[in-house]
């Protein structure tokens, strides 16, 4: 989808930004919901805090994975150019790997953070 901004943003800041919003709040609300948490502990809370170490193994896996996908594309496409118009290719290609390898952990870090304001 493309932008109809004047400068569009590129997609590792936009995931970049995502994240240093969406993951204060997510710690904050799980480290109040630990702290609040009597002894025994609810289904509630014990479904929460398995889901919490849960999510990052996955999204490892799914960030791993879309990097992976992402840098056989580029070394496919980077094949078929000459040498000499390379260099601006590889930043290009490298900014979409690492944007491909932070969009699976933003995804989870915005549902996280929408899904915990609504819990009360």
């Amino acid at each position: 989808m493309r932008s109809s901004h004047l400068y569009p943003v590129p997609a590792v800041a936009r995931h970049s930004v995502g994240l240093a919003l969406a993951v204060p709040e997510v710690v904050a609300q799980r480290v109040m919901r630990m702290w609040l948490a009597g002894a025994p502990l609810s289904k509630r809370d014990r479904d929460e805090f398995h889901r919490m170490y849960a999510e990052k193994f996955v999204a490892f896996w799914e960030s791993w994975n879309a990097m992976a996908l992402e840098m056989f594309s580029a070394s496919l496409t980077l094949g078929l150019f000459p040498l000499w118009t390379l260099g601006a290719r590889n930043r290009r290609a490298g900014m979409r790997v690492l944007s491909a390898g932070l969009a699976p952990i933003h995804r989870r870090a915005a549902a996280n953070a929408k899904r915990l304001r609504r819990i009360r």
